[in-house]
C-alpha cells in the first residue's frame, strides 16, 4: 500500500497520505488500510500517539468518486472501509493528530473533527461540499461542526460547500497554529514526540473525560449520516453531481 506509507518511531505512528498525483483523493484500500492502522495502534502498547499527514501541496481531494462508487456506503450496514476508517477515528484512544497543507476537501476535513492536535500550513483550505454532490455531511460532521464552528458559521460551511482558509479555521478552533507549509508536518512530529513522552495512561484518560459527554452522540450521528448518505447517493442530485464530475461540465439540479 504506497499510497499510505507507516512509519513507527519512538512512540509515534505516522499515517502518509501518499497519492499525491491524485491529490490524495481516498480509495477503499486507503481506507481500509488506515483503519487497519488505527484499530492495531489503539492496542500496541509501543504506540502511544498518532499523526495523519499529507504532503505540503495537498493534504486530500476527498473521496476517489470513481473508486467510491464501486463500494459506496449501503444503508443499513456498517462494512463500508470508509466507515471502518470514520468509526476507528472516532474512537481512537490515543492523541491524535494532524498537519493539513493544501486543500483539505470533504473527508478531508471532517477527519479533523476527531483529531486532539490539528497544525495547518498557510496555504490550507478546508471545506466540506457535500451539497454540492447531492449528499450529506458525514463522520459526524453535523454535530460537531456547529459545536466548533456556531451554528450560523458551519450553516455557511455546511450548505455553501465554499471553502474557508486557514486563518478561518484557526479562528474557529479546527487548528491549533498556522505555519509556512514545510514547517507543517515537522511541527506536527514534534508535538507528538512531546506527548509521547508523558505518561500514556494519563494522555488517554485526560482524552476519555475531554470526549465522554458526546462520544455517544457521535456514533449515533455517525450511524445516521451513513444511513442517509447511502440513500441520496442513488437519488437522482448525486446521480446528476457525480456524472457532472466524470464529464467535466456543471451539474444541473433543476427540478431537483
Amino acid at each position: 500500500m504506497q499510497d499510505i506509507l507507516i512509519d513507527n518511531a519512538d512512540g509515534v505512528l505516522t499515517l502518509t497520505l501518499n497519492r499525491v498525483e491524485k491529490k490524495n483523493s481516498f480509495t477503499q484500500a486507503m481506507y481500509t488500510a488506515m483503519a487497519d492502522a488505527l484499530a492495531g495502534a489503539a492496542t500496541d502498547a509501543d504506540t502511544r500517539v498518532i499523526v495523519i499527514q499529507g504532503h505540503i501541496t495537498v493534504f486530500s481531494a476527498g473521496n476517489d468518486l470513481r473508486d467510491f462508487l464501486s463500494g459506496p456506503p449501503v444503508t443499513g450496514t456498517s462494512d463500508a472501509p470508509v466507515q471502518r476508517f470514520i468509526t476507528e477515528l472516532a474512537q481512537f484512544p490515543k492523541p491524535l493528530l494532524a498537519a493539513v497543507c493544501g486543500p483539505a476537501v470533504g473527508i478531508g476535513t471532517t477527519m479533523l473533527f476527531h483529531c486532539d492536535l490539528v497544525y495547518a500550513g498557510d496555504n490550507a483550505a478546508f471545506s466540506m461540499p457535500f451539497v454540492n454532490l447531492g449528499l450529506c455531511p458525514e463522520a459526524a460532521s453535523s454535530l460537531l461542526a456547529p459545536r466548533l464552528m456556531g451554528y450560523h458559521r458551519a450553516a455557511e460551511a455546511l450548505l455553501m460547500g465554499e471553502p474557508f482558509m486557514a486563518e478561518a479555521a484557526l479562528e474557529i478552533g479546527l487548528v491549533n497554529r498556522i505555519v509556512p507549509p514545510t514547517e507543517a508536518n515537522a511541527l506536527a512530529q514534534a508535538q507528538a514526540r512531546k506527548l509521547a513522552a508523558k505518561p500514556l495512561r494519563a494522555l488517554m484518560e485526560t482524552k476519555r473525560l475531554l470526549k465522554k459527554s458526546q462520544s455517544a452522540e457521535v456514533a449515533q450521528r455517525i450511524s445516521e449520516e451513513f444511513d442517509s448518505f447511502g440513500r441520496m447517493l442513488k437519488e437522482p442530485a448525486a446521480v446528476e453531481a457525480i456524472a457532472a464530475f466524470t464529464e467535466k461540465r456543471r451539474p444541473d439540479f433543476s427540478g431537483l
